[in-house]
């Protein structure tokens, strides 16, 4: 391995990175290497410069993408060279949140029922049925799973960050039936074959794709979204903000506010104010 990319590597373990954010930040860096066929050591702040905006004009990166590459970049050049003093010259792009893909209830079965595998759809089960991310599931031990008080310990949340969150009776149910089938050996409810040990990222991903085309279902069936229809749905069934917020470990309640815009349940209950006009409701508001 480039020594550049070992140091960097260690330099994110040390500040607590998680494995996924360490393999990204290390392809980041690497393609920047690649792209100059210099060692980062020649290269500025102005080259960074330069290949980001290569990634948003000939690549056609989205802003979201184009600031993983800036801030592997910036610690790149802050942390991993010491260079801090430039770090603060490296750009970033304004992100436009769109609202959240989510998947119906039915629709949501559709794919459960489409997967190709019990040991697939046991660990999409999880995802949808405790509203994990990926990395939260595929890290899911045995020993995480409290069936006497009826929850799932998070050990490894976003930032580090544990949590508790409600383990669904029926979840309980699929995912003893699965033990029973695999009987997975180790700590690791769902091992794999990826090089810690869990499951691959890459291969669940595909696989939501595949039982999505399988099932009919024209729109986009990733991991991530299976998440977004956990909260969206907990909305819809009456559960308040600061509930979902726990419950998905977000640190800042501004991010469980983008699933107000796409709760159908809610919006349907909103009484318009041009379909009062006339009444008395209308004119108790002056």
């Amino acid at each position: 391995m480039d020594p550049i990319e070992e140091k960097l590597r260690c330099d994110l373990a040390l500040r607590g990175a998680r494995p996924n954010t360490i393999t990204t930040y290390a392809r980041c860096c690497r393609r920047f290497r690649a792209h100059f066929g210099r060692s980062p050591l020649e290269l500025t702040v102005a080259d960074v410069r330069a290949y980001l905006e290569h990634l948003r004009v000939r690549e056609r990166k989205s802003p979201r993408s184009i600031n993983v590459y800036a801030a592997a970049l910036g610690f790149l050049f802050g942390e991993t060279l010491g260079r801090r003093a430039e770090i603060g010259r490296i750009p970033r792009l304004r992100v436009h949140a769109k609202p959240p893909v989510v998947l119906a209830p039915s629709e949501v079965e559709r794919v459960l029922a489409a997967l190709a595998t019990p040991r697939q759809r046991a660990f999409v089960m999880t995802l949808y049925g405790a509203g994990l991310r990926i990395s939260e599931a595929a890290a899911l031990r045995i020993e995480d799973l409290d069936s006497a008080r009826m929850q799932i310990h998070v050990c490894e949340g976003k930032g580090g960050r544990e949590r508790y969150v409600p383990l669904s009776p029926r979840l309980l149910g699929e995912l003893r039936a699965y033990w029973k089938r695999y009987r997975p050996k180790g700590p690791l409810l769902f091992p794999g074959r990826d090089s810690d040990g869990r499951l691959s990222r890459a291969g669940i991903s595909k696989a939501l794709q595949r039982a999505a085309r399988r099932a009919g279902i024209a729109k986009r069936a990733t991991p991530h979204i299976f998440r977004h229809s956990f909260a969206t749905h907990l909305l819809e069934l009456g559960a308040d903000l600061r509930t979902v917020q726990v419950l998905l470990g977000h640190s800042s309640i501004r991010s469980t506010t983008a699933y107000l815009h796409v709760s159908h349940a809610r919006l349907a209950r909103v009484t318009l104010p041009f379909d009062v006009l006339g009444t008395d409701r209308a004119r108790s508001l002056g």
